[in-house]
């Protein structure tokens, strides 16, 4: 059975990430308090500048409020970056490379090209969701993070070896 969650446009990122699987994300919408705690610890960030409801929101944790991809895509007038003029432009790329949860984004923006974000999203739940229990795991969730199955989601399973 497939993931049911709204498809808005706030879970596709501008620059191809899929926000749903962002341990931010999803600690915000269960409003998990201690992995949030434990984020801003790790971001080194008040709690309070922690939360986020996704790359298009207006409540974005201090990291993507600031994030360079989203004030570029306005500037420019584009939805993602595959839109661009000059994609694939040297920031996004250095941007890619210092994460491993960011190693797809080139292959989500052609997706996005080619099927639109609604199907892209379609795609992404499937594939950051538990085969056993449907949750959308995050890239680092190396084990479902509410059934305890491993790999938590094919990300885990295809991209992170």
């Amino acid at each position: 059975m497939k993931n049911k969650i709204a498809l808005n446009k706030g879970l596709a990122s501008v620059c191809g990430l899929f926000c749903a699987a962002c341990g931010v994300y999803y600690a915000t919408q269960e409003k998990d308090e201690k992995k949030l705690q434990e984020i801003a610890n790790k971001l080194g960030q008040p709690l309070s500048k922690t939360y986020c409801e996704g790359c298009r929101s207006n409540r974005k944790t201090a990291t993507c409020k600031d994030c360079f991809i989203i004030k570029c895509a306005k500037e420019k007038g584009v939805a993602f970056c595959g839109e661009c003029d000059t994609y694939p432009c040297q920031e996004l790329k250095d941007f890619q490379k210092k994460m491993p949860h960011r190693k797809n984004i080139w292959k989500s923006q052609a997706r996005i090209k080619e099927i639109g974000w609604e199907q892209w999203l379609n795609e992404m739940i499937d594939y950051y969701s538990c085969e056993k229990c449907n949750t959308i795991n995050g890239a680092y969730d190396t084990e479902c993070r509410k059934c305890g199955n491993s790999p938590s989601n094919d990300f885990v399973r295809n991209d992170m070896n």
